[in-house]
């Protein structure tokens, strides 16, 4: 069964870090473009940073020097990497992963991860 599941959300203080998950089944992330969003209450959802199948990497001007998006090819998941982490930064943080098959693209979606900044 084809899922994304996110972990490593939680509460931290402005200026600490987290680092979130996005692991896959049924598929290789190495074969997806794979990008992490986050939502914040009465917002829309934003794109905050990608990364290709080459492993080219995007960032949403608002994160970038604190973000940083990699892969583990091994364990099949997506890191997001967050450091000085703001109050701004709270939201609900989604991976998402669009696999292009046969000329058909399929996208999927995490069920999302909290993330609060706050003292």
């Amino acid at each position: 069964q084809v899922q994304l599941v996110e972990s490593g959300g939680g509460l931290v203080q402005p200026g600490g870090s987290l680092r979130l998950s996005c692991g896959a089944s049924g598929f290789a992330l190495s074969s997806a473009v794979t990008k992490w969003y986050r939502q914040a209450p009465g917002k829309e959802r934003e794109l905050v940073a990608g990364i290709s199948k080459g492993g080219s990497t995007t960032y949403y001007d608002s994160v970038k020097g604190r973000f940083t998006i990699s892969r583990d090819n091994a364990k099949n998941t997506v890191y997001l990497q967050m450091n000085s982490l703001k109050p701004e930064d709270t939201a609900v943080y989604y991976c998402n992963a669009v696999l292009r098959l046969l000329n058909i693209e399929h996208e999927y979606w995490g069920q999302g991860t909290q993330v609060t900044v706050s003292s």
